[in-house]
């Protein structure tokens, strides 16, 4: 029934898709408390509701759920839906990487490299932001290239950091894009 639930929702008949989940929720599928709470959080078939959908997010993530881990570290880093807290933020942003989930590893690394809701540490932000960027997480690219260009946390390697600024920016990264062209324009790279 599981699958058949996120045919429906894929297919964006979300008042079906309301109902599927609700019943799988009843039954305790641990997927189904982050599907719920997605129709929550953006207000498909029912009026958007961020603290339910935060509530629902938490319930999927504490069965070990690493998209619900996710959004709930989001969520709880944000402040939305629920009190802003960022140290309980770290601790789900690392319950999704130990489950695999790359965009965790690189907020993770964000928080490690500004020292938020976790003690600054250069280093972890460096060995999180590589997992992720090895993993082709764009943002990680863009995140690891400013760590090589400063040597904070690894030393310092320009061109380490200029390949892994393209390498983000070959993937749409904005602001890797813009730092690309920037340098190419100055004559500093010729591609």
């Amino acid at each position: 029934m599981i699958q058949e639930a996120y045919k429906v929702l894929l297919a964006k008949e979300y008042d079906k898709a309301l109902e599927l989940y609700t019943a799988l929720v009843d039954q305790k599928e641990p997927t189904a408390f982050y599907y719920l709470g997605f129709l929550y959080f953006h207000g498909h078939a029912v009026p958007q509701n961020t603290k339910k959908a935060f509530n629902l997010y938490l319930e999927s993530a504490t069965r070990e759920v690493p998209l619900a881990q996710f959004e709930v570290a989001l969520m709880l880093e944000n402040g939305e839906g629920c009190e802003k807290n960022e140290s309980e933020a770290a601790f789900w942003y690392e319950e999704a990487a130990k489950r695999g989930n790359m965009d965790a590893y690189n907020n993770l690394g964000a928080m490690f490299k500004e020292g938020r809701g976790v003690t600054q540490d250069f280093k972890k932000a460096f060995i999180l932001f590589s997992k992720a960027a090895n993993a082709n997480n764009a943002k990680a690219q863009f995140n690891l290239g400013a760590l090589y260009d400063t040597g904070m946390g690894c030393e310092e390697d320009k061109e380490k950091s200029i390949e892994y600024c393209r390498k983000a920016a070959y993937q749409g990264h904005e602001m890797a894009q813009g730092i690309i062209k920037r340098m190419q324009h100055d004559g500093q790279i010729v591609f």
